[in-house]
């Protein structure tokens, strides 16, 4: 692992045991494989879901599992909690501690103890979650679109998911 110095065994070990995990036993609505074989590192997850297939990858911080990783979907998405570059907004991959503008408790946010299926499954909840939380936006947009124009918001958000379905089968 040339491109990972100082790394310890504890945390690849940790990463290549939830990989083989989910691997072995996969977890309905998402797959999930290293984008480069030496490097447990970089993760590229499919989710399959509400009709669509979306590309993310998750990076994990060498700190890992102390520190959460971060989950960049590469498929576009319209979404109140996902950043317009893609990066995902939600509160288990917040750093540990209290959040500084109030909006979470401590124990929304990140905690060793989650796993990259605790974290998937939260990723999914928000996609499916008919009321996205609007309280700190990542994308102020879309925010505004789910509170002046619902159905305009669901049309995009539809379209997005069929052309996310149809670019799965180029």
């Amino acid at each position: 692992m040339s491109n990972t110095p100082g790394k310890t065994n504890s945390n690849t070990l940790l990463l290549r045991r939830q990989l083989a995990e989910l691997t072995k036993r996969p977890v309905e609505g998402f797959s999930a494989g290293l984008v480069d074989d030496d490097n447990l590192f970089e993760w590229e997850i499919l989710i399959i879901g509400e009709g669509g297939f979306f590309k993310a990858r998750l990076s994990f911080p060498p700190e890992f599992p102390l520190l959460p990783p971060k989950m960049k979907f590469i498929t576009p998405m319209w979404h109140p909690n996902i950043y317009p570059d893609g990066t995902v907004c939600i509160s288990i991959l917040h750093s540990p501690g209290d959040d500084q503008y109030g909006y979470e408790d401590a124990g929304e946010r990140w905690m060793p103890v989650h796993s990259v299926e605790s974290i998937l499954l939260s990723v999914i909840s928000l996609l499916s979650s008919d009321r996205p939380n609007l309280d700190s936006p990542a994308n102020v947009d879309a925010a505004k679109e789910v509170r002046t124009d619902l159905e305009g918001y669901k049309k995009k958000v539809r379209r997005l998911v069929r052309r996310s379905a149809e670019e799965s089968f180029d």
